[in-house]
């Protein structure tokens, strides 16, 4: 649902997906705020396609609103900017209030990138407020400390758009400190941004570019390329002979299936280990580079590499 302005009456266009965002104020002004008509627009609908608002209606003879608001001014103070809490008193702003449809209060609603996620009315208990919140704001005891941190949380979420953009500042703040740049390539990579991300690689000095790290992004570029297409797998459909199974396995570790991909080149070693010029098990080499020495999975299939060879 999208929230409507009240100063022009027109629906505020914007993406389908929610960005959270975890904050950096430390004063409480700055993320509890009143809402009239000359600030609706800034800090409403502006202010949540960075920082997600939770728009608190409610009235001056409501005594169930004067219940919840300490709630809720606690919880904005506790996550410290995770998110803005707009009080809107409906008595002095009747033409917000009939915008927005509120027919009782409290009326307390959730607005993230522009639009309306969800609501809640009447005075609910602080635990069912919290648990409420938590489906789409993360609270600062669960908030990564570190941008590292941060920017790994948004990569295992699948926001890898957020992962660039925090490796993308600390890039700019530590333009000496290699190993950001290979983060960033490969969470450019992750966004679909290959050819950014080779750019990235190449350009970095020549004692970091045969780097472990920088291995594993490059593998990860290769198998990009290398895997056919969902079309062109079609053609592999009802067959099982070695190249098939060996497209089928790139194509798997390209989706970032591994397991079933290391599976499928294990099985094409054992069955015919001549198919591409060992093809399978330069492969899985390969896999492990991508995946980095230390990763689980690297570690229990060089032990079933190690003991097929041997």
């Amino acid at each position: 649902m999208a929230i409507i302005d009240p100063n022009s009456g027109a629906p505020l266009t914007s993406p389908d997906e929610t960005q959270t965002s975890t904050g950096n104020n430390t004063d409480p002004a700055d993320y509890i705020v009143d809402i009239d008509m000359t600030n609706f627009q800034q800090v409403v609908l502006e202010g949540s396609m960075q920082t997600p608002v939770l728009l608190d209606c409610w009235a001056p003879w409501c005594e169930p609103c004067k219940n919840l608001m300490p709630v809720l001014e606690k919880l904005a103070k506790e996550y410290q900017g995770a998110f803005v809490l707009a009080k809107l008193n409906i008595e002095d702003h009747q033409q917000i209030a009939a915008q927005l449809g509120i027919r009782s209060v409290p009326d307390v609603k959730l607005i993230m990138q522009g639009q309306l996620y969800d609501q809640f009315q009447g005075a609910l208990p602080e635990s069912q407020i919290r648990e409420w919140l938590s489906q789409y704001i993360q609270s600062p005891d669960e908030a990564p400390a570190t941008p590292e941190e941060q920017a790994q949380a948004a990569l295992d979420s699948g926001d890898a758009a957020t992962a660039v953009s925090i490796y993308r500042q600390l890039v700019q703040d530590n333009p000496s400190h290699y190993d950001y740049q290979i983060a960033l390539a490969s969470a450019l990579l992750a966004d679909g941004q290959a050819d950014d991300a080779r750019s990235m690689l190449d350009n970095l000095p020549p004692e970091h570019r045969d780097a472990p790290n920088t291995r594993g992004v490059r593998a990860r570029l290769e198998f990009r390329e290398e895997a056919p297409t969902s079309e062109e797998l079609v053609a592999f459909e009802g067959r099982d002979d070695s190249e098939a199974r060996y497209k089928r396995a790139l194509r798997q570790v390209a989706d970032g299936h591994y397991e079933k991909g290391l599976d499928g080149l294990l099985d094409l070693m054992k069955s015919d280990r001549d198919y591409g010029d060992d093809a399978a098990r330069k492969t899985l080499l390969r896999v492990f580079d991508a995946l980095g020495a230390d990763h689980p999975l690297t570690v229990t299939y060089r032990r079933k590499l190690f003991a097929m060879l041997y």
